[in-house]
């Protein structure tokens, strides 16, 4: 990984609430391997003579954005519990650069390029559950897709918070992403997740 980020925005009126996140993901990854039998590429032309050597790299960034909107069904004191709906966009670009090194040919490279975008509609809920002292409970989940954009996509986090001032409170959990996309030749099938560490501010 090269860079990663998330940004989560919320914003609630009486009973409304919204919701939107971003996140911003950029890769790379390398392999080499040789002497290899004879073989081509797209891009170079020639055939690849037995014995070469090649370097394969990929660059890849992805770009998520969600909106979601909804209305607090339960609010009390002990527990929260929000219905939502949106959209997710989805931007891919990636790069595959691979260079042949072989004495009659010397140093050769080809590469290609790709990006592709897509909407996914979606539902979800909140929930949150206030605990003893300043400790707090909070889950998030949304399913979506249907084949209108991916074949499906869904998300989780689940997260414990601690308020230190009306205003201001930190949050340890854990996150997970998951899309399954495949159109028009592009594929996209992933799953990204991991823990997640984080600062709110209320305004």
């Amino acid at each position: 990984m090269n860079l990663g980020g998330f940004l989560d925005l919320r914003a609630r009126y009486d009973r409304v609430v919204f919701s939107g996140n971003l996140m911003y993901v950029d890769t790379t990854g390398g392999h080499a391997s040789g002497p290899l039998s004879a073989f081509q590429i797209p891009g170079f032309g020639v055939t690849i003579p037995p014995g070469s050597h090649i370097d394969g790299k990929m660059d890849s960034t992805q770009f998520m954005a969600t909106l979601l909107g909804g209305y607090r069904v339960m609010d009390n004191p002990d527990f929260t519990f929000d219905l939502l709906g949106g959209i997710r966009f989805w931007h891919v670009a990636n790069e595959i650069t691979a260079t042949v090194t072989h004495p009659l040919i010397g140093h050769r490279t080809a590469s290609y390029s790709e990006d592709f975008s897509w909407f996914d509609p979606l539902v979800g809920a909140r929930i949150f559950v206030p605990l003893n002292g300043a400790f707090s409970l909070q889950s998030e989940a949304d399913i979506g897709g249907a084949g209108i954009g991916s074949d499906y996509t869904w998300s989780v986090l689940a997260s414990i918070n601690y308020t230190f001032t009306g205003n201001l409170s930190a949050s340890v959990g854990y996150k997970a992403l998951k899309v399954d996309y495949d159109h028009h030749g592009h594929v996209y099938d992933t799953l990204l997740s991991g823990p997640a560490i984080g600062i709110t501010w209320r305004f």
